[in-house]
């Protein structure tokens, strides 16, 4: 088994451990590698990828992302609340840096109470990359919960 939506300390008000005690509970339970997917940044990523090597655990470095429904580029994005998340992960070196780019448009171009993105950012960026359907906040999720599976 590997997990491949986890949160550390750096997931703010949401996450608890610290990356070391997911490492050594990764490497206690013999995953052979781990994912982290803090929510809209990847403070942790260094430090989680140190880690992983150092006990001989394959680091999958991801995150967990705030997608906007509306493009950054129009006024109501800029206003709208709304937004749901969706899991990414680097399968690649270019996904690496894609997902980098993704962190810098959310915190430059797409904070609105959280460091957002939108579709056509996640597209123009999206070689190397791993979209999981996320969590109960996740668009899949929502279509599910508000309009029932038939509508997903």
């Amino acid at each position: 088994m590997i997990h491949l939506h986890v949160h550390s300390h750096y997931s703010l008000l949401d996450g608890l451990p610290k990356i070391s005690d997911l490492v050594q509970k990764a490497r206690e339970f013999k995953m052979p590698a781990l994912a982290l997917t803090d929510h809209g940044a990847m403070y942790g990523a260094i430090e989680f990828y140190k880690t992983c090597k150092e006990h001989d655990v394959k680091p999958i470095l991801g995150m967990e992302a705030y997608v906007s429904p509306y493009p950054l580029s129009e006024e109501r994005s800029k206003s709208e609340r709304t937004r749901y998340h969706l899991t990414i992960l680097a399968k690649t070196y270019a996904g690496y840096k894609n997902l980098m780019k993704l962190t810098s448009i959310g915190w430059l171009k797409g904070f609105y109470y959280k460091p957002r993105i939108d579709k056509e950012s996640l597209a123009l960026h999206s070689e190397g990359l791993i979209l999981l359907s996320g969590c109960a906040n996740g668009e899949l999720a929502r279509v599910i919960l508000e309009k029932g599976k038939d509508a997903a």
